[in-house]
Parts: structure tokens; C-alpha cells; sequence
């Protein structure tokens, strides 16, 4: 245990020292204004892969987490206990950071939250996909939810920006797009709107349909049929929005294409017929990863839009009460605004609040907080990033550099 964290130590030390130094290298050497920001937030998007999505950040040190999956990329869990109560599955981080794969740092806190009303409602050994549970469903659910609270109010949807794995794969797709040179749908503002408000019916309908899946433990009553231990929904259907998200197969795909978990397992825990149901990856699965694909090739970041995570963040960000003490925030200076456009026309989402409001705090729920704008504003000191009341950047007139 002691060499494991000393491992774990060592390790953290020289991934921090590399991600401090490229850092630097970067806000030191790239002179070009209407880049730097972006080159920053790819490599932080980058580095958050192996430190979150993998969980490299405390392992792998040789002990296998479960063998016929493959050996979990740690051995060491962070988070194992939370607020002084046990939290076995890894830490509720606001990004989509897979339960599915081999290691779990952190998790996906939609999961969680769908996972410890239905299956895991319950406490003792039995309960938990080879965790047993000491506190209840409902203790669980308070810390998910107290950690996502406490992480959207500081951080908001910078975690969408900055460290969501699927983020920097939507990104992937902004850049093969650009390497042909073609441009990118625009939808109508109500149309786009009307994506942000999928997020919302997504969380309810995931939410609704745990509560029906787990009633037998919450309510004593069975309400559907195969949701006890052993029958068909509890088996297939556990966790219901993770049965559509692309972000499950696009990581246990990944993490079996490294060796990191074993495909065939994989694939032995699918049933029916083109595997349309399964645990780890179904057909369902790849098939709305392969839409969403398209989708992002054609509209810039398209899945951010409707990820129901990001709605969460938002919810408890960009709304009153919370929206007043939120920790990272985007401000105007009304005076300094000549409603060139820049703004809207280079944000990924299509957020139009910055050009729209007429100044202050104009950070929206749709913004994922790329500072995109920011970069690209034309007009010193229009636009500013500000972190608890203190002002980390603000744009520059780049225009200069060109005359």
C-alpha cells in the first residue's frame, strides 16, 4: 500500500511538473493573440485525458481492479471516502469522465446519480458492481449531488471547456472539418435554443425512469417487471441515459483498442440480436455515437448543446440562487462595445448573450466557457474573464499586430 502511494505521488508530481511547464511554454512562446487561449485550452483538454479519462493521475501499479476486465489503470482510489462517509466508485466530477471503463478516478456523476437510485439504492455486500456499499442510496445521492453543487458554482461550465474528455473529441471534429475547408451549419436561434432545453428533458426522463426501475427498494413495490437482482432490466438496463451516450463507447472502445480492458469481456456481455443490449458497449450505443459524430461535423460543438451534464452544471451555476456566487464569470464592458459581431460568430455553441446583453456579467447557461470570444474581440478591454471578482484576462486589440 505504501509503495502504491508513493507511486501515486510521484506520479501526480511529474504529470503536474509537465502540464505547469507546457503551461508556460505556451502563454511564454505563442505571440499571437487570437491563438494563445486556444492552444492552452487544447493542451489542458489534452492532458486531462490521461489524468481523468484513464485515471493515470494514481496508477496503474500492477493490481488488477477486476482481471477479466483488465488490469484498471489504478490502484489507489481517490475519493474512497467523502464528507467521512464511504464513496467507493470514484469522485462526482461535473464532466463525462465513463463508470464503464477499466478505472475510475472520478466519475461521471449522471451515472451515479441514476446507478444509486437504481440498482444501488440498498447497502451491504451484493450492492455495487464489486463495491459494497455502507451507506445508503440516499447519503450517496447527497454527496454526488453536494460535490456537483460545490464544483458548478466554483468552476461553472469551464469543466465542459476545459477538461470534458468528449469535449476535446467534439473538438477533434471542428479541426478535421477545418482541414477541408468547409464551413459550418448555423441553426436559428430558436432551434438552438431548443437543443438547450433537450438537457433538461433528458436529466427528467432519466431521472423518471430510475425512480420507476428502482421502486422495489425505494418504495417496496415493483412497478417493472426485471428490474430484481438477476432479471433482464437489472442485468441490460441499468443506468438508462448511459444506454444512449456516446461517451460509454467511445472510452471502452479506446481503452480496448490500448489493451487496457479486454474486448472479447467486452463483448461477452452483450445480448440480443446485432448486441442491441449489453453492459459495457451495445449497438444502440455506437450507433448514436456514430450520429453524434455527424452531428459535431456539421455544427460545432453539436453534443455540448444538448448534454444533459452540462445542464446539470448549469442549473446549479447560471440560475438564481446560484448564479450569485458563481465562481468564473464573463464580463462586458457596455461602453467599449461597437456590436461588431466577432463575438457571436466565433462561438462554438452558438451562445448569443455576449453580443446580445448590454454589459456586466454575461455568462449563459449555453456558454461552456471556452473564452473563445474573449480571444477573438477586437476592442481592448471589452471582454474580460473574471474568477472571483479578480480579472484573469481581457481582450486585446490584436488588430494592432496586423497594421
Amino acid at each position: 500500500m505504501m509503495t502504491g502511494l508513493i507511486g501515486a505521488l510521484l506520479l501526480g508530481t511529474i504529470v503536474g511538473g509537465v502540464i505547469v511547464a507546457g503551461v508556460l511554454a505556451i502563454l511564454i512562446w505563442i505571440k499571437d493573440q487570437t491563438r494563445r487561449i486556444s492552444y492552452l485550452r487544447v493542451f489542458i483538454q489534452t492532458a486531462a485525458v490521461p489524468v481523468i479519462f484513464f485515471g493515470l493521475i494514481v496508477g496503474p501499479f500492477g493490481l488488477p481492479q477486476d482481471p477479466p476486465v483488465g488490469n484498471a489503470p489504478r490502484d489507489t482510489l481517490v475519493g474512497a471516502e467523502v464528507f467521512g462517509e464511504q464513496f467507493p466508485d470514484g469522485l462526482s466530477v461535473p464532466i463525462l469522465a465513463c463508470y464503464y471503463p477499466s478505472g475510475r478516478t472520478i466519475t461521471c456523476a449522471i451515472w451515479q446519480i441514476q446507478a444509486y437510485i437504481f440498482p444501488f439504492w440498498n447497502t451491504g455486500p451484493g450492492f455495487g458492481w464489486g463495491d459494497f456499499y455502507t451507506t445508503s442510496g440516499l447519503v450517496r445521492l447527497s454527496i454526488v449531488f453536494g460535490l456537483v453543487i460545490v464544483m458548478s458554482i466554483v468552476l461553472g461550465r469551464f469543466f465542459c471547456g476545459w477538461f470534458c474528455p468528449f469535449g476535446l473529441y467534439m473538438d477533434l471534429m471542428i479541426r478535421i472539418r477545418k482541414t477541408f475547408k468547409k464551413k459550418y451549419w448555423k441553426l436559428s436561434e430558436r432551434m438552438n435554443d431548443g437543443l438547450r432545453q433537450l438537457r433538461y428533458i433528458i436529466i427528467a426522463v432519466f431521472l423518471i425512469l430510475s425512480f420507476f426501475f428502482g421502486t422495489e427498494a425505494i418504495i417496496g413495490s415493483q412497478l417493472i417487471p426485471g428490474t430484481e437482482r438477476g432479471g433482464y432490466v437489472f442485468s441490460y438496463f441499468t443506468a438508462p441515459f448511459c444506454q444512449i451516450c456516446p461517451m460509454r463507447p467511445l472510452s471502452v472502445l479506446i481503452q480496448s483498442a490500448l489493451g487496457l480492458m479486454d474486448f472479447n469481456f467486452v463483448i461477452s456481455h452483450n445480448a440480443g440480436i446485432l448486441s442491441e443490449v449489453g453492459y459495457y458497449v451495445t449497438s444502440l450505443n455506437v450507433v448514436v455515437l456514430v450520429l453524434i459524430t455527424i452531428g459535431a461535423l456539421a455544427l460545432r460543438r453539436f453534443w455540448c448543446r444538448i448534454c444533459p451534464l452540462g445542464g446539470l452544471i448549469s442549473i446549479f451555476n447560471r440560475f438564481p440562487p446560484f448564479k450569485r456566487v458563481s465562481g468564473i464569470r464573463l464580463n462586458k464592458i457596455e461602453e467599449k462595445c461597437t456590436k461588431c459581431g466577432i463575438c457571436k460568430r466565433v462561438c462554438p455553441p452558438q451562445v448569443t448573450e455576449v453580443y446580445e446583453e448590454k454589459g456586466g456579467d454575461v455568462t449563459s447557461p449555453g456558454c461552456i466557457l471556452c473564452f473563445r470570444c474573449v480571444e477573438m474581440c477586437p476592442y481592448e478591454d471589452c471582454l474580460e474573464i473574471r474568477a472571483v471578482n479578480k480579472t484573469l484576462y481581457k481582450s486585446r486589440n490584436w488588430l494592432k499586430s496586423l497594421k
